[in-house]
């Protein structure tokens, strides 16, 4: 194997993990030609080892002999790939921040965290570094980063895009996703990963549950958002999708099935080698050890229910509106007892999505301050590229 080129730029924003640092040229020439990529630290590429964000993890496993399907596919679209980036540890936090390789920089608002588990690769991706970048998104690290640095993100559509040379957290939630910091390389790199879509939106539902958990600076860009829909959906309803039951009752039962899978898949692991995780991270794990199996298959009936429900109100023709994530990104100085409390109400919010198994698409916007936030479109399984171009016509209808 020929020894790869390294970074073609410095690494000033900490997005890179340090045996990350080398690029690969396209396999062919193709729809993505001129276009350079980095990806997280949790897909496998060919002769390069995956770290997952934890040093141990690093030693204790064979650096891979083929490239994830996705990073192949991307090669051979013509797309440069330029290294593997940081992640939260095995991904699992949707802060940003690693005990052993550090915080990147968020460069859209730099005293501010960039938001995990994907941080490196929306750090780079908001630095202008890379064009896109893949991430991974089971609970929301894909859709909170996004929205915390004002860029392009995809939660797709569950199995949609192949899992296989991928590290898992929670299989039942685990997602392949990608960033961009402009609209139309993130549909350019959906035309190649993503399969067709017809889907076409004529009923909006108004997650009121969801909007109201996020913070008085997002409702301007929610209002906005929702007159611009109105014009192209015929029929709005605002309902509360988890009544009777909570967004909180409904977190709860994803945080248990996904522990229970996360444990499954790797307590041996985390048992034998004691790796040295954060303590938040730590203590994910503690909990995720102690799920006994009733109390999982109760989740996992509930994750049925509530899946069978959240379709059956998109059905085929409808679009859901509601924030990516609850709050502008913390600061960096924020307290523990802060970024919990943040960190709840998001994942009541981009809980709907995992346990629905459905693609929801982040649009980039800003506050009245100029922070950057998300407002998010949930669609239909499958619905993924026509979700992408509902987006961007939302957009460009804002920006003019």
């Amino acid at each position: 194997m020929t020894t790869p080129a390294p970074l073609p730029f410095e690494d000033s924003i900490g997005a890179w993990v340090p045996h990350g640092k080398f690029s690969l040229p396209p396999t062919a020439s193709g729809p993505l030609t001129g276009l350079s990529f980095a990806v997280k630290d949790v897909f496998d590429v060919a002769g390069h080892p995956t770290g997952a964000g934890n040093p141990h993890w690093l030693a204790t496993h064979p650096i891979p002999e083929r490239h994830s399907p996705v990073v192949a596919q991307l090669l051979a679209a013509g797309a440069t790939l330029h290294g593997k980036t940081l992640t939260d540890e095995l991904a699992y936090s949707i802060h940003g921040d690693n005990l052993h390789y550090g915080m990147p920089l968020n460069s859209a608002a730099p005293e501010r965290i960039p938001g995990g588990s994907s941080s490196g690769s929306v750090a780079a991706v908001a630095a202008h570094l890379v064009d896109f970048a893949l991430g991974t998104d089971t609970g929301g690290s894909t859709r909170v980063p996004a929205s915390y640095c004002g860029v392009w993100g995809l939660r797709t559509t569950h199995g949609l895009l192949s899992r296989d040379g991928l590290v898992p957290l929670h299989p039942g939630f685990d997602t392949a996703t990608w960033f961009a910091h402009d609209a139309g390389t993130f549909e350019r790199v959906g035309q190649v990963l993503l399969p067709p879509s017809t889907f076409s939106a004529a009923r909006l539902l108004v997650l009121r549950d969801a909007c109201g958990l996020a913070e008085e600076t997002f409702q301007p860009a929610l209002q906005a958002v929702r007159s611009a829909l109105a014009d192209l959906c015929p029929h709005t309803e605002e309902l509360d999708l988890a009544a009777p039951q909570s967004l909180e009752h409904w977190r709860q039962t994803y945080v248990t099935a996904g522990a229970f899978e996360g444990w499954l898949t790797h307590g041996d692991w985390i048992s034998q080698h004691v790796p040295g995780f954060a303590p938040a991270i730590a203590a994910r794990w503690q909990q995720a050890a102690s799920v006994s199996q009733d109390q999982a298959e109760e989740a996992f009936a509930q994750r049925a229910a509530i899946r069978a429900r959240v379709r059956a109100s998109l059905g085929t023709d409808g679009i859901a509106l509601l924030p990516s994530a609850a709050s502008v990104a913390p600061l960096r100085t924020a307290g523990g007892a802060e970024i919990d409390e943040i960190r709840l109400r998001t994942l009541r919010i981009g809980c709907i999505a995992g346990l629905a198994g459905l693609p929801q698409v982040s649009i980039p916007l800003r506050s009245a301050a100029g922070l950057p936030i998300g407002i998010s479109l949930l669609g239909p399984a499958g619905s993924d590229l026509a979700l992408i171009r509902l987006a961007r016509q939302i957009h460009q209808q804002l920006a003019a």
